[in-house]
């Protein structure tokens, strides 16, 4: 167990201080974070509209920073290149996230031409019993991801390694309040990035 937890803190650390540097990107993800955390309170007594929001505040806020605002040139921090930080990605680099967010965006589309998915469905009668669909596949699609890139993870690293991101990407929310929750003030002071000094909460994974 203490190898496991150690592999968290390393992946938590490396997430941090290769894909946050923006100041932007903290501050979505913080919006992202306190989103999945309604949507993980709501997820038993109304689970598609905890689909509705980790998909539609959550994860777009999330990517938005990762895709418009987080730097992709040299990082002199981490001395390495935005390929070479891609090609040792753990979990879902931004090309996998593409296909991820296309077959997201999709999904409404094919479920409107094909509105049995294939026998999952029953036909719509009203624009709610749609919406109702649409959740009930956005919520399959997200959790279809988190374990496919888990039990990828068990064939290209080891298993450990898959379970030990499945244990990060559900504790992220709650992981990330914690990192960013000063980050909009410093964005109001002007700083658009993180001078990734020693952070008093990551200390210990150093």
């Amino acid at each position: 167990m203490k190898s496991y937890f150690q592999m968290l803190k390393v992946q938590r650390w490396d997430d941090h201080r290769y894909y946050h540097h923006s100041r932007i990107n903290q501050s979505l993800h913080l919006l992202s974070a306190l989103s999945f955390i309604v949507a993980y309170c709501t997820i038993f007594k109304n689970p598609v509209a905890s689909a509705l929001i980790g998909w539609l505040v959550a994860m777009v806020s999330r990517q938005t920073g990762h895709f418009f605002f987080e730097p992709k040139d040299y990082d002199v921090v981490n001395r390495a290149t935005h390929q070479h930080k891609e090609a040792i990605k753990v979990g879902y680099n931004l090309r996998r996230k593409v296909v991820l967010m296309s077959i997201w965006a999709v999904s409404p589309l094919v479920l409107w031409f094909e509105p049995r998915m294939l026998g999952m469905f029953k036909p719509p009668v009203n624009n709610a019993e749609y919406f109702q669909h649409v959740g009930q596949l956005w919520l399959a699609i997200g959790i279809g991801g988190l374990l496919f890139r888990t039990v990828h993870l068990f064939f290209i690293q080891d298993v450990m390694t898959g379970l030990v991101w499945l244990t990060k990407i559900i504790t992220d929310p709650f992981h990330d309040v914690m990192l960013y929750y000063k980050a909009p003030l410093y964005l109001m002071r002007g700083e658009l990035i993180d001078p990734m000094g020693v952070h008093p909460r990551l200390n210990e994974f150093r």
